[in-house]
């Protein structure tokens, strides 16, 4: 949750971020209304995958980017790529891999260091594809790929979230920018980690976590019991005095009742910025201190290394270059847990001032790593020799131009993926194509009790073979909209979200998006009526894996 003195901050930031983008929409001439076959909202990598496959299909596209970069995600520093098995990854994601192999093997890529000086447990010697790679470089790939496609983005072009969607009958006819810009098409991919296209269309999504008795699962809802990774090893008191509960809570504790085992709640998992990170000095940026840090937030993290817990509280796997891709670990870390649950359904502005908080949190995190009295000194010195990437990120002051959404609105269509088909007790037969991961849920929640912290919602459960997303898991509801494909805020129980939320998952779904999009042009049906044998036919020329055969 903010504090007030931050939420103050942040709304600063927010209006002025708000105030130029109503700068730009209002220098922007309501044009023409723009007009194509396959309209696509949200430029990242799943986003880029559909518009490329929809001009393959024959078909003209427009693709709208709210933002200024492509890519989301895998341009916005995740190099490390999380898939499960590389072998479910076919189709235009694996091209995507294999281009960036293709850009390593020239040995004027390798800036910092040699290529055989570089070393990742996500390679395997002789592959084609490269699975770890630098932001800028991702970003770079995707562009060529959309440039040889045709595909000129719409950048800086966001939905009017009061009057976006048009719609004749169940039928999205046009959608309306901030900007006034209109756009039509015939069908409509919402390739959003938000899912707003959705949601304005009046599509039925849930945000948080379902019971376990809404689907029959035993890892979605409140989860006490299985939160056992990243947890605080070591008892650390929660009071802003210690041993005084009446002095209240100490910031990043969202309270002291976690709620039922297994219960529902509106709570989202945690997010974060996967920092890119270097320890080459003159590419090296020091951590600085954010303008509003507040040593009281950081409390929690420096009692538990007076408690004895030192290990290092980040995860960072080794990029090109001598860079990282940084994560959350352990108890406290970049994770900002309790800080997102506003976030799904926030007009731009809250959004704006959630991401904004996010960045001075993770700020002061760093700088109080590498520079707090408090912490144990072998960390202030690993932590001084890293700092940002100076050749990343440059527009936005090296920071990510991406926060890692791991999850917000989720669709609710007649057909849901659950942890049935992730283990295995239930099988699809329309498949869209594979998932593989861990069903992997991020804390959602820190609380006291019993006069200590705790982290709450971690769930980390694998062990099984990949298994097919359903087609009808992209679509909506018959009657709620026709034209409509949901690759990214697809139909799934959180649990299940949590392993198919993979940027790989989320290219293959979205080629899989335009290419039913495409055939329900063909047939003048909407996507829920396309010839599923049709689809699969195309998708299997296309190389997408449909099947697992071990």
């Amino acid at each position: 949750m903010f504090s007030a003195q931050t939420f103050k901050s942040a709304v600063r930031i927010a209006l002025i971020v708000s105030a130029v983008l109503l700068h730009h929409a209002a220098t922007v001439d309501a044009n023409e209304p723009q007009s194509a076959d396959l309209v696509i909202y949200g430029g990242n990598a799943g986003g880029v995958a559909a518009a490329v496959q929809g001009t393959r299909m024959g078909k003209t596209v427009i693709l709208i980017e709210p933002g200024n970069h492509i890519g989301g995600l895998t341009s916005g520093g995740l190099g490390a790529t999380d898939i499960g098995n590389k072998a479910a990854i076919g189709g235009i994601s694996r091209e995507f891999y294999r281009r960036i192999g293709q850009y390593y093997s020239d040995p004027a890529a390798w800036k910092f260091q040699t290529a055989a000086e570089y070393r990742s447990s996500r390679q395997k010697a002789g592959e084609q594809e490269m699975w770890t790679f630098e932001p800028h470089v991702a970003e770079l790939v995707l562009r060529q790929m959309l440039q040889e496609a045709g595909v000129r983005p719409l950048f800086q072009e966001r939905l009017d979230l009061k009057a976006g969607v048009r719609k004749k009958g169940a039928r999205i006819s046009e959608i309306v920018m901030e900007s006034g810009t209109v756009v039509r098409g015939k069908m409509f991919i919402d390739a959003t980690y938000e899912g707003d296209l959705m949601a304005l269309a009046g599509v039925s999504s849930t945000v948080g976590r379902e019971a376990n008795s809404t689907y029959n699962e035993t890892l979605n809802g409140v989860q006490v019991q299985h939160a056992v990774h990243h947890q605080f090893k070591v008892a650390v008191d929660p009071f802003v005095v210690p041993g005084d509960p009446a002095s209240g809570l100490l910031p990043e504790i969202t309270g002291t009742d976690p709620g039922t085992e297994g219960a529902a709640d509106h709570r989202v998992q945690a997010y974060c910025f996967r920092m890119c990170q270097t320890d080459v000095p003159e590419n090296r940026i020091p951590w600085e201190k954010p303008a509003d840090y507040s040593e009281q937030r950081y409390e929690l993290l420096l009692r538990n290394f007076e408690a004895g817990d030192e290990r290092i509280p980040w995860s960072a796997y080794g990029m090109p270059n001598r860079k990282t891709d940084t994560n959350n670990n352990f108890a406290f870390s970049i994770d900002h847990i309790g800080a997102n649950y506003d976030y799904p359904q926030a007009d731009y502005a809250m959004r704006a001032a959630i991401v904004a908080d996010h960045l001075s949190y993770q700020q002061g995190l760093m700088w109080t790593l590498a520079n707090h009295p408090r912490v144990p000194e072998k960390i202030r010195e690993l932590f001084t020799t890293w700092g940002l990437s100076r050749d990343e990120f440059s527009d936005t002051g090296h920071w990510p131009h991406q926060l890692y959404i791991r999850e917000a609105r989720r669709m609710v269509g007649d057909y849901v993926m659950t942890q049935h088909h992730c283990q295995g007790r239930e099988q699809v037969q329309d498949s869209a194509g594979l998932a593989a991961y861990t069903m992997d849920s991020h804390n959602v929640q820190r609380y006291a009790r019993d006069g200590r912290v705790w982290n709450e919602g971690d769930v980390q459960v694998g062990g099984f073979p990949p298994y097919a997303v359903s087609w009808r898991a992209l679509v909506p509801k018959f009657d709620e909209c026709e034209n409509l494909v949901v690759p990214v805020c697809l139909s799934a129980s959180h649990i299940a979200y949590g392993s198919i939320r993979m940027e790989p998952v989320f290219m293959v779904l979205g080629q899989s998006a335009a290419t039913g999009a495409a055939l329900a042009i063909d047939s003048g049906k909407s996507v829920q009526d396309i010839n599923y044998e049709k689809l699969r036919e195309r998708l299997l020329a296309d190389q997408q894996v449909l099947e697992w055969r071990n």
